[in-house]
Parts: C-alpha cells; structure tokens; sequence
C-alpha cells in the first residue's frame, strides 16, 4: 500500500496551494480518503475526508477555504487550500479508512497513511 502526498511547500499567508495524494496497493474506489495534519508540538488532526460517492467533510477550522476531492480513475486524492493562515502550517499527510467518519474520529488509528508533505504558511 502506498499513499503518496506531493505539492507542499512555502506560501504567504492569503495564498493558496493545491496537495495531491497518489494511491496504489488497496481497492481506492471502497475506501474513503482524508487529509490530516500535523503541527510542531501538536497531535495529528483531522482537515478532510471525502465518501466513496464524492461527499466532502471539513474540520471546522478549514470550513469554506479548503476543498477536497477524489478521482478514482487516476486513484487521487486532492486538497486544495486557499486563503491560507499561518496555523495552517503543518505536516499535511493523506489517509483511508472505511468512512469520513472515522478518518474525523480517529485520525490516529486508520488503515493507511501516507507520508507527510511540508505547508509553510508565512505572516
């Protein structure tokens, strides 16, 4: 199993960066797929999940400036993030498990994670 999450990297605060997460070794199209984060000093938490039949779930810190969403033919998992704010600085990482929510409940515990990719949301 892998989950590979790429487009990290340094932004002002206001702007916007686009994650991708490629999958492969699991059967993507029964999984739902969630992006958690992780900041210096911090537990992993939740940011987003998204259903099998495309449904978006937000933590509500992130509610209205980021969006989730999958395509299952080419087995991604994409965040788009705008309007980024310096707490948003974090080691974002992409997860499945069975439902949205239990990436929302128990981001510590899920089938399958990925390694993280490097935010940096400058003031």
């Amino acid at each position: 199993v892998q989950l590979q999450a790429s487009g990290g990297g340094l932004v002002q605060a206001g702007g916007s960066l686009r994650l991708s997460c490629a999958a492969s070794g699991f059967t993507f199209g029964v999984y739902s797929l969630g992006w958690l984060r992780q900041a210096p000093g911090k537990e992993r938490e939740f940011v987003a999940a998204v259903g099998t039949a495309g449904a978006g779930y937000y933590a509500d810190s992130v509610t209205g400036r980021f969006t989730i969403s999958r395509d299952d033919t080419k087995k991604m998992v994409y965040l788009q993030m705008t309007n980024l704010k310096p707490e948003d600085t974090a080691i974002y990482y992409c997860a499945a498990d069975r439902s949205p929510a239990i990436i929302r409940v128990n981001p510590g515990n899920l089938d399958y994670y990925g390694q993280g990719t490097q935010v940096t949301v400058s003031s």
